[in-house]
């Protein structure tokens, strides 16, 4: 239904695509991924109004192709007084009172054939839109959505992550050819994103769906396309396939690299031999000889291999601190702590959490996790109580609280305490903001990069004490994991709100868990097999385990460049890949 062909697009300060060529076809899954600002909503904008854009290459949209579309940036509109139910069904409704209205005018009009055309096409209208069924097709989506309670309730009192599973339900009941969502998952809190796992996973039409959510990846896409450095890379198969296939290719890569700088060197000491006897022996034979040296060895040196989807520059995240507090001094102590708007969120919570502990704060959307998390970064709270030598930093969901969207990151650096722009720029380009684009705008950049420079703001407080709102939001899969190794080695306390599986189960020693109003405290291995009992079956946990144990191992087997071990291993991998 849609084809590109070496497509390639710049703005005027970034080139985005090389020569990039996919094919979108029905019936398929398929995840959109790549490092945050590396053009992927750019490409949703060219495909969905090719119009607008200035692009090199050819792009072909199948003529009847309906493309509906879920925005990252969804707007609810507080005003309104639908229910979920009007609003889903809006254009069926629209066009059920319009067949009433015709009917209606039927009974007093003397043109009658006028009103018969008219009431035909508003007919196949409704036929087409499969209008006849529309309310039960609206019950069914809301029961996969688990989300029935919602039927009759104003739009304007749903949260925001319900809000977006609404938005899903409503395009996809549209039925368009091809659905395009642009970071459906972010901000949904576990339930919810299995929802949308639900929804996705039913679809029985073609998707195409921005996402670094690794828990969706797992389990929803038949196809996977990767933009990164300016390439594209298209792949028929799940994710966690295609990541077997590129850890394959990495081994083969590495071991080749190996052996051509091996190569390229024996040539280098061949040719410094040949420029010494040509010092002091100017025979042609030794000069041609010299040259066709050099000659292959310009051709070895162009030929070195370059792997843009195997060797991904993850930003250098390291939370150091600059005061470290002993171990099991009380860091955070909450104490009879309530909060409530319109209605009474949280009461009675009580916790404390020591120096060095990990802390996931879980809970549905709505219930009361960033105004705690605020109230801690304040300390203005009779409940709440912060030890005297803890230096606090704090990253939120909403980027503007943090950053400011008027200034260029160089400013933004600046303005956070750096004293030269030399020191800015050297700090950043560990970020992977580097060259340029430290004089754009924060309005310009992406929701990742935004959450990147976040990251980069809170390592540089060098704080001991860590409050994190949501900081995988928007982040790549590769981001995600530097982030995760960096939770893990820092010495300091962290207080996470995370929806993450991954992120809280590979970096928090403990969760503190939302339930009736209140906070409890869970082992990890309580809250993993809280998480799998749901939705898979009893060996699934133990087996992905398995799966990161091996990977793990492999990574340390290509440190020391073991390659035959490494290919054990890959064996032993694709065999557990298959059980999941």
């Amino acid at each position: 239904m849609i084809t590109v062909d070496n497509l390639s697009f710049s703005f005027p300060q970034k080139e985005l695509y090389r020569n990039i060529t996919f094919t979108l076809e029905e019936a398929q899954h398929c995840a959109f991924i790549g490092t945050s600002g590396s053009g992927k909503s750019t490409l949703i904008d060219i495909l969905m109004d090719p119009e607008r854009y200035l692009y090199e290459g050819k792009l072909e949209i199948d003529p009847t192709c309906r493309i509906g579309y879920v925005s990252q940036f969804l707007e609810l509109d507080r005003s309104k007084e639908t229910t979920v139910f009007e609003y889903i069904g809006e254009e069926f409704i629209k066009i059920q009172n319009e067949i009433n209205v015709i009917l209606t005018e039927m009974e007093t009009s003397t043109d009658i054939e006028a009103l018969l055309e008219k009431y035909q096409l508003a007919l196949d209208a409704f036929d087409a839109m499969d209008g006849n069924d529309f309310e039960s097709n609206i019950h069914k989506q809301l029961n996969l959505a688990n989300l029935m309670k919602l039927r009759d309730v104003r739009v304007s009192d749903l949260s925001g992550g319900e809000f977006k599973l609404i938005q899903v339900i409503k395009e996809m009941l549209n039925s368009p050819d091809l659905m395009i969502m642009d970071e459906p998952d972010v901000f949904l809190d576990f339930e919810n994103l299995n929802a949308l796992k639900n929804l996705i996973n039913a679809h029985k039409g073609m998707l195409l769906v921005v996402t670094h959510n690794r828990y969706l990846l797992n389990h929803c896409f038949n196809k996977i396309l990767h933009l990164e450095n300016m390439e594209l890379q298209e792949f028929d198969g799940r994710y966690i396939e295609y990541n077997f296939s590129l850890l394959e290719t990495k081994i083969e890569l590495q071991e080749l690299t190996i052996a051509e700088a091996e190569e390229i060197e024996r040539n280098e000491i061949i040719i410094d031999n040949l420029r010494t006897v040509a010092t002091y022996n100017s025979e042609a034979s030794r000069g041609r000889a010299l040259k066709a040296r050099v000659r292959f060895q310009e051709r070895l040196e162009a030929r070195r291999l370059k792997a843009p989807f195997v060797d991904i520059k993850q930003p250098n995240i390291s939370l150091d601190m600059d005061h470290e507090l002993e171990e099991d001094t009380t860091v955070i102590n909450v104490s009879n702590y309530g909060v409530a708007f319109d209605e009474l969120l949280l009461e009675n919570v009580n916790f404390e959490i020591k120096s060095t502990d990990k802390v996931a704060l879980i809970g549905p959307n709505g219930t009361g996790k960033t105004t705690l998390l605020r109230d801690i970064f304040k300390n203005n709270h009779e409940s709440i109580e912060i030890h005297a030598d803890a230096k606090v930093s704090y990253l939120s969901q909403l980027q503007g609280e943090v950053l400011k969207d008027s200034n260029t990151i160089l400013e933004e650096f600046i303005d956070a305490g750096f004293e030269t722009y030399d020191e800015a720029r050297s700090y950043l380009a560990h970020y992977g903001f580097e060259g340029e684009i430290v004089n754009q705008k924060i309005e310009s950049l992406s929701g990742g990069e935004k959450n990147i420079l976040q990251l980069a703001k809170v390592s540089a407080s060098k704080a001991n004490v860590l409050l994190l709102d949501e900081p995988t939001s928007h982040l790549d899969t590769y981001t995600q994991i530097a982030l995760e190794k960096a939770i893990q080695e820092y010495k300091g306390t962290i207080l996470m709100i995370s929806h993450d599986f991954y992120s809280v189960v590979n970096g928090m020693d403990y969760v503190l868990i939302i339930d009736d109003k209140t906070i409890r405290k869970m082992t990890i291995k309580k809250f993993k097999k809280m998480i799998y009992a749901h939705h898979f079956d009893r060996d699934y946990l133990e087996t992905e385990q398995n799966k990161k144990a091996i990977e793990t191992k492999i990574e340390l087997a290509l440190k020391d460049n073991n390659f035959e071990l490494a290919k054990g291993l890959l064996d032993e991998l694709e065999g557990l890949i298959k059980l999941l």
